[in-house]
């Protein structure tokens, strides 16, 4: 009957101590719940967050700056296709002198900005349209390979 008493004994304060111990954590628990007001069950669930560029990103192409457009129209007023001073506008006066331009150069007369446009009027980019460096090609090994092909026949 001792034996029985102290067993009940001991599992009465192991299951008191289980309590006491996970009180606190449950405690952590409402505590955090407190401090965000209107967290519910619902607003705990994850959600993946969106990609940190796809956030501040704009689509498409961006205007040049004033500056830009000036140098475009002093270079296309020496070519003589723009009549009139550089004022950093792109107003029709310049749309109509870039299709000039591109027309009498074999360009895409569209009047917009691009990369082929932009290399003809020597304002582009210095690597625009060149290919990759190639790695070297060894002359020993073409001769090698021209030897054994010379010598199977």
């Amino acid at each position: 009957m001792r034996l029985r008493t102290s067993m009940t004994a001991g599992l009465v304060l192991l299951l008191t101590a289980g309590t006491a111990w996970s009180a606190p954590s449950s405690s952590r628990t409402a505590s955090r719940s407190a401090a965000k007001p209107g967290a519910s069950a619902a607003s705990k669930s994850r959600v993946k967050k969106s990609n940190r560029h796809s956030k501040g990103r704009e689509k498409g192409q961006k205007a040049p700056a004033p500056e830009r457009i000036s140098e475009i129209q002093q270079a296309l007023a020496k070519d003589g296709s723009f009549n009139g001073t550089p004022n950093g506008k792109w107003d029709d006066s310049t749309v109509e002198a870039m299709k000039r331009y591109q027309a009498g150069h074999g360009l895409n007369p569209s009047g917009k900005l691009d990369a082929p446009t932009l290399q003809k009027l020597g304002l582009g980019s210095q690597t625009a349209g060149v290919a990759a460096p190639m790695p070297p090609i060894a002359s020993s090994s073409l001769a090698t390979k021209a030897a054994q092909t010379a010598q199977r026949q």
